[in-house]
């Protein structure tokens, strides 16, 4: 919202607000712009706290190495996070905005994992045992998407920054073209029916930027549909793969039409926010099943589960429910 709404530098200063302590805000100044940007700084805040517990709640906790090295990474990340949103505050340079946005998708794919790798759900993939003939492409293909995912909210992040306005504000069509002509011609009568109407010029690389974002969307699209066909067709025994691939198919007809509604709105804060959302949780879907299917996978190949907790090793009994440390 708060990129949405251009309310980024509502604030002027950081890390005080106003030159106050951003805890210590009159909440009777939370008003207009000020309200959302200030209110983002809290939830970072809450979020930053909460991944320190993280870290700490696994290293002391969690007997996987490779897991507790997540829960640092997490907490690297959200400093990091946290560095670069004060950053773009006090250099007011929109590529720190670009590299923030994407931290913090990188950084929710991360939280993902963790929680997924910590469920009792994680564990009993042990026992899958796929009958698909080679699930190495269903993998392949699943990791492929969720990377395509990640790029094209980065191209969406640097649209949202680098431009306040729609480069292209019709939809399908791209100035009323299927391939939008960028001469320096069309440019000129392009940036004079702009600026009769209060809108700012575009260049040819912000046009092709938003093409580049149409374009990777219909990839995105055919891939998780072939996905889910995939899965479907060829690993019937694992329901929770088939419902994800399923439900990832019902968000991306979501964000497809956001990704239109917000061009037709010409980009309302609401509509633009809610695409950056689904956007997201595209991202989460394609996080979670590409683990899932590198479990499989690894089942597959034979790799060895992991060690029983100690108290099995050593034969003592564990309560009845407690949970398995493995």
């Amino acid at each position: 919202m708060v990129t949405s709404k251009g309310v980024g530098l509502a604030v002027p200063d950081w890390p005080t607000t106003f030159g106050y302590n951003m805890f210590l805000f009159p909440v009777s100044r939370w008003v207009g712009g000020i309200l959302f940007e200030h209110t983002h700084r809290l939830i970072a805040s809450a979020v930053g706290f909460l991944t320190i517990v993280l870290a700490i709640w696994l290293w002391r906790g969690e007997t996987r190495q490779w897991v507790r090295n997540l829960g640092g990474l997490a907490l690297a990340g959200v400093i990091l996070q946290g560095i670069l949103g004060g950053l773009r505050v006090t250099m007011l340079k929109d590529e720190i905005g670009i590299f923030h946005a994407c931290i913090a998708q990188a950084f929710l794919a991360l939280l993902v994992v963790i929680a997924l790798v910590t469920t009792s759900f994680w564990k009993s993939l042990w026992d899958v045992n796929s009958t698909a003939k080679n699930f190495t492409p269903t993998k392949t293909l699943a990791v492929a998407i969720t990377l395509a995912i990640y790029v094209q909210l980065a191209l969406g992040a640097t649209m949202r920054h680098q431009h306040r306005d729609l480069a292209i504000l019709d939809f399908p069509t791209a100035n009323g073209a299927w391939i939008p002509n960028t001469s320096s011609t069309a440019l000129a009568k392009i940036n004079a029916w702009r600026d009769a109407r209060g809108l700012s010029d575009v260049d040819a690389f912000q046009i092709w930027l938003q093409m580049a974002h149409r374009f990777l969307a219909l990839l995105i699209a055919a891939a998780v549909i072939a996905f889910s066909s995939r899965v479907w067709r060829n690993v019937p025994e694992i329901p929770a793969l088939k419902r994800l691939s399923m439900l990832w198919v019902a968000f991306l007809f979501g964000q497809l039409t956001l990704g239109a509604w917000t061009i037709w709105s010409n980009k309302a804060a609401d509509i633009a926010t809610a695409h950056v959302a689904v956007g997201a949780i595209m991202l989460s879907f394609g996080v979670s099943i590409s683990a899932i299917c590198w479990r499989i996978s690894q089942t597959r190949a034979g790799t060895p589960p992991p060690p029983l907790a100690p108290e099995i090793v050593s034969g003592r009994a564990r309560p009845p429910g407690a949970p398995l440390l493995a």
